[in-house]
């Protein structure tokens, strides 16, 4: 079937561009069929002037990428293999909504996670989520150039674990390589930490905010017409123009946008040297408790002011470098690090579930990976140990 659509495509030239399906894309080719498309990518980031964008977000070339993109790692989901039983059909009706600006999403679909915080979780339609992919290939190499280096979440080449190298690099530097405050205790460290929370950050998003951020950088209308009409497929506690549902990778991106102006005014204005933000979680490394004070009380002022935000009281706080840090999923000592409880907990139930046969083996494995690949970053040898041990010890 694939191979009947690329031939398809290829004997198509919508707007003058013809497909070039040659099997040379490097970014995706996990499952054998690959499409050259770099034009696009190539186009949008050495482009002078950001007009006229709007063709690039539905441009079939790109559409095609974006499916490939929400498809990778569900390709046996129902939705999936439903929208690919008229793949073609399917694509060219999103091209023409969205050339036209008669596309709408579908209202989310919402479900409640407790894990162990209780969040609402909103889930696009399938079609809506290539919708996503091909507006984010499109801006988000416009916005990635203004981001700082340490903006650690949802970006190439970043992430929590990145981040965590981060603050190990800073601790150094703020406390002089572990310098200790006393001969006879080495866990006290020198140096002080912010470390702050936004609350209820996704629910207080300001759309109106948020667009203005996208008209500074994007001249064209029909994009930020778009991202309107995502930013308002939702509503966060019955209120309009405000908010944005986790889930999204649209979200995700927003995220980044909203919170850059944040990032500018602790680097540049403040010119705090040792900030890392991990989407609305962020640390400030610093020699005096005092100084850290003082910028905790402008943040919040900046954030209150400018974004309509602020920070949460009770976790936002200054703590000691030698009594540990909670920081992207570690409590992080200078010496060592923990893993939080909550995520010990939470493997450790799936291996009883396992032990009841409520989970099955491929999926205990599966989900034993990925926190053994999380964990072993932290002091938790025997630990690890332990949980192996549990998963194949024969039940009496």
């Amino acid at each position: 079937m694939l191979h009947n659509f690329v031939a398809s495509l290829n004997s198509r030239n919508i707007n003058g561009n013809r497909l070039n399906v040659n099997g040379n894309n490097r970014d995706d080719n996990s499952n054998g069929y690959g499409f050259g498309m770099a034009l696009t990518s190539k186009a949008i980031i050495f482009m002078k002037t950001y007009k006229n964008l709007y063709p690039e977000i539905y441009k079939l070339s790109n559409l095609i990428l974006a499916w490939r993109k929400a498809r990778k790692g569900k390709t046996k989901k129902n939705y999936v293999i439903e929208f690919e039983k008229d793949l073609i059909k399917n694509l060219l009706d999103l091209h023409e909504e969205l050339k036209n600006q008669t596309y709408n999403p579908k209202p989310l679909q919402t479900f409640i996670l407790r894990d162990p915080k209780t969040r609402k979780i909103s889930k696009a339609d399938f079609r809506d989520r290539i919708v996503h992919h091909a507006l984010i290939r499109v801006i988000e190499p416009i916005f990635e150039k203004t981001f700082i280096y340490d903006s650690c979440a949802n970006r190439k080449g970043k992430g929590n674990l990145y981040a965590l190298k981060r603050f190990y690099a800073f601790a150094n530097k703020v406390s002089e390589n572990g310098k200790v405050n006393g001969i006879f205790n080495k866990n006290q460290v020198k140096g002080y930490c912010l470390k702050a929370d936004i609350k209820h950050y996704f629910e207080e998003v300001n759309h109106k905010i948020l667009s203005n951020m996208f008209r500074r950088k994007i001249g064209d209308e029909k994009v930020i017409r778009l991202v309107e009409k995502i930013l308002g497929n939702s509503e966060i506690g019955g209120r309009t123009n405000v908010g944005m549902p986790l889930g999204n990778l649209t979200s995700q991106f927003f995220a980044n946008v909203y919170l850059n102006e944040l990032d500018y005014f602790v680097k540049h204005e403040l010119r705090a040297k040792y900030y890392i933000r991990y989407v609305d979680d962020f640390v400030i490394l610093n020699k005096s408790r005092g100084q850290l004070e003082d910028w905790k009380l402008k943040i919040n002022r900046f954030l209150r002011n400018e974004l309509k935000l602020e920070l949460h009281q009770d976790k936002s706080k200054i703590i000691s470098l030698s009594k540990g840090i909670d920081f992207v999923g570690f409590r992080n000592f200078y010496h060592f690090r923990l893993l939080k409880k909550r995520n010990t907990r939470k493997m450790l139930s799936k291996i009883r579930k396992y032990k009841k046969e409520e989970l099955t083996k491929e999926k205990i494995l599966e989900s034993f990976q990925g926190w053994n690949a999380y964990a072993k970053w932290a002091n938790t040898l025997k630990l690890r140990r332990m949980a192996v041990g549990k998963i194949y010890k024969q039940t009496d």
